[in-house]
């Protein structure tokens, strides 16, 4: 199984993107998705996260100005980012916590590729 991750780029201050997030191969269960990002010479950091059931977190500064979903086949999670600021340039980790089999031993993190965004200041 892997994670592909598309729809970073280039976007001017105040503009939008969405990006997307595809696991391919099955798995037994879905714990939680999120969205990680990571700015040069800093640590990475939580954006959002949702669970299957809909709940879901945000990082103080993207409260009202992301959305994160995911797809009722819990394949997919995509997050919505508005009124982006220069601040918000980094590279963007999706990650889909997961069990393979009915009796794994515990939920384990897969991790996508990345994909960069830039909002230029």
């Amino acid at each position: 199984e892997r994670l592909v991750e598309s729809g970073g780029g280039f976007v001017q201050p105040g503009g939008s993107l969405r990006l997307s997030c595809t696991r391919s191969g099955s798995v037994f269960s879905v714990k939680r998705m999120a969205w990680y990002r990571q700015s040069t010479g800093k640590e990475r950091e939580l954006v959002a996260s949702v669970t299957p059931r809909g709940n879901t977190n945000y990082a103080d500064s993207m409260k009202g100005r992301s959305a994160i979903s995911m797809d009722d086949a819990k394949t997919a999670v995509y997050l919505q980012l508005n009124r982006l600021k220069p601040k918000a340039t980094a590279v963007y980790y999706c990650m889909q916590e997961i069990k393979y089999f009915k009796f794994s031993y515990d939920y384990v993190p897969l991790w996508g590729q990345g994909t960069l965004v830039t909002v230029p200041s």
